[in-house]
């Protein structure tokens, strides 16, 4: 028998290998790398296998040259967990990825790759294939190759237990070989993981676990057999037992120093959003929170007598017990009640987007403690209400907007002490002097230093400036860095915000953001009189006061440059990326009431 084996490199450069046994050997490997971390270079290699002259069989993939592992390392405070690509630790920024659709049939590589493109387009490195769905066909991964995005990918294995007979044993090894084979030569595949959430239940959940059997044939399943396979199918990947896991061996495997959390403490535990700056995991692999997605997606499963949060359909279309009310809970602790449901759905996004928000920029702010914010989820398989960034027909909501901005490579953000963090939203505890205090940081993630300025400036609600000032910022690679805490306490914390804008050293605008020092339905907004009109290729947005999380609204499926954005007043002009975008509106916090 021979291989032959002829090879084409990313620049066009040929090379073969030949004989009954051949190696080949590349001098100079184009590496390929994250998205945000350098370039994607991908060999196209062809293997085929022929005796006596007459072909056996071919073998045709494009790979990427990398290493590829997770860090663990030990520290005072527990273990790091990090992706680690060509020696370099890279900060996970992602989301869940579940079914595109309920009918798999449905899905095909332009909607995948549509979904995929809209995740590298919010500056989403990493994707978590969640094991509650399905292994994904092999374009899945060959855009994920294409675009520098990291795939964590779980076994089909969720949310359960299960009896390991002889014949299950026999289909599970099939199944694993199957597809460890189909997706081992993927550069984007970053890591294997035995099942979603079964450490953690088996071993503190007395209902899942009915004999002292089933806590076995675990063991055996993800601790034996599943690594015995991949110890020959694909011996250089990083296998994980679970998520959330420290390691294995049901020891404490939702450890917030060690190994990945999913940490729903916010939403299902319905604790504030401020709750996310009370730790420091290592790496969050799932935290979520849910919004109603755009009226016109509402309106495809409605009938207009069905538009009321609790009806029945609308329920039906709402499938974690009681979200619908918890939805409203968490609207009562941050907005004024809205008048009617659309502004209700632009309500519940924006809560999604800013528990969201908290949770991500302050891990980012600590980069190096954590190394992971992967967000549940990123899409829908049928139009509903969820925890979903990009809805069932493609559209984003708030949350994708956010993302974009708090995934950016370099980062401004602002850790604020007000109201919300000391009191909570009561008025009837509040204190006579809270504390007021903001402090930026800026997150690089990137290979190179960043050199710039913040200018922060503290407004009245007419957005008149109170007091100003500025930072110069040196950030090296890698790093995330701090500036000085300013302290507003003279001030009351509902008639002032806190405004900044982060620019390069030629005085591009790299990001910018406002934060309250109380919840935004006691803050003392002004009339932003808000206008909007299309010209060309872009959307003139132009306010008279301060306008926060301003959204333009222009057709459900048009996807913007920028959208929910805060102004300081005055004028700005934002893209038209995709769609065609027509009777212009305009929206703020102001409206929702």
């Amino acid at each position: 028998m021979r291989l032959r084996i002829p090879s084409t490199a990313p620049d066009g450069t040929k090379f073969t290998g030949e004989g009954a046994c051949c190696e080949i050997e590349i001098a100079n490997p184009q590496l390929w790398w994250p998205a945000g971390y350098g370039a994607q270079p991908l060999y196209q290699v062809e293997v085929s296998l022929s005796a006596g002259g007459a072909a056996l069989d071919t073998w045709s993939r494009r790979i990427g040259l990398r290493t590829m592992t997770v860090s663990r390392e030990k520290k005072d405070y527990g273990e790091t967990f990090s992706h680690c690509v060509n020696g370099v630790d890279v900060f996970a920024m992602g989301m869940d990825y579940i079914p595109e659709d309920n009918l798999l049939p449905r899905v095909n590589p332009q909607r995948t790759r549509r979904l995929l493109e809209d995740s590298r387009a919010a500056n989403i490195n990493t994707i978590r294939v969640w094991g509650g769905g399905y292994y994904p066909d092999d374009y899945f991964y060959d855009i994920c190759d294409e675009l520098g995005l990291l795939v964590w990918q779980d076994f089909m294995f969720a949310c359960a237990v299960y009896n390991l007979t002889d014949e299950f044993e026999e289909t599970i090894v099939a199944e694993f070989k199957d597809n460890i084979r189909r997706i081992r030569s993927h550069p984007s595949l970053a890591l294997w993981c035995g099942n979603n959430e079964m450490e953690q239940f088996v071993a503190f959940d007395n209902e899942w676990v009915k004999n002292m059997r089933q806590k076995s044939d675990y063991i055996k399943m993800y601790q034996y057999i599943l690594p015995k396979v991949l110890k020959v199918e694909d011996p250089q990947a990083f296998y994980w037992p679970s998520s959330p896991s420290s390691g294995g061996d049901f020891d404490i495997p939702h450890d917030p120093t060690r190994g990945d959390v999913h940490d729903w403490d916010v939403w299902h535990g319905l604790k504030p959003f401020t709750d996310y700056r009370n730790y420091l995991f290592s790496y969050v692999s799932e935290f979520g929170f849910q919004s109603f997605p755009c009226m016109e997606t509402i309106e495809s499963f409605t009938l207009p007598e069905d538009r009321n949060l609790f009806s029945y359909v609308m329920e039906k279309h709402q499938r974690n017990s009681t979200a619908n009310g918890r939805i409203v809970s968490y609207l009562s602790q941050m907005y004024l009640y809205p008048s009617n449901l659309d502004k209700l759905v632009y309500a519940s996004q924006l809560l999604q987007a800013q528990a969201m928000q908290y949770g991500v920029e302050h891990w980012r702010r600590n980069r190096g403690r954590c190394m992971g914010a992967v967000i549940w989820q990123l899409n829908d398989c049928w139009p509903v209400a969820s925890w979903a960034g990009i809805d069932y027909f493609g559209r984003w909501k708030a949350l994708q907007y956010y993302a974009k901005r708090f995934f950016a490579p370099v980062l401004v953000s602002c850790h604020e002490e007000g109201l919300l963090n000391q009191e909570g939203t009561s008025v009837n505890t509040e204190r006579i002097d809270p504390k007021k205090t903001a402090r930026l940081n800026v997150s690089n993630e990137t290979m190179a230093p960043f050199t710039g300025k913040v200018r922060w400036t503290l407004r009245r609600p007419d957005a008149s400036v109170i007091e100003e000032g500025s930072f110069d910022v040196e950030a090296p690679a890698l790093t995330a860095v701090w500036l000085p805490e300013q302290d507003f306490t003279q001030y009351g914390p509902y008639d002032c915000y806190y405004s900044y804008q982060l620019t390069d050293g030629a005085g591009g605008v790299v990001g910018a953001g406002s934060v309250l020092f109380c919840a935004p339905k006691h803050f003392k907004f002004a009339d932003p009189q808000l206008t909007a009109r299309i010209e060309g290729d872009e959307i003139v947005v132009t306010a008279s006061a301060y306008a926060r999380s301003v959204e333009l609204q222009c057709g459900a499926d048009v996807i913007l440059e920028d959208n929910f954005f805060d102004m300081d007043g005055g004028e700005r002009r934002v893209k038209i990326v995709r769609g065609e975008a027509k009777d212009v509106s305009a929206r703020s916090v102001y409206d929702i009431r």
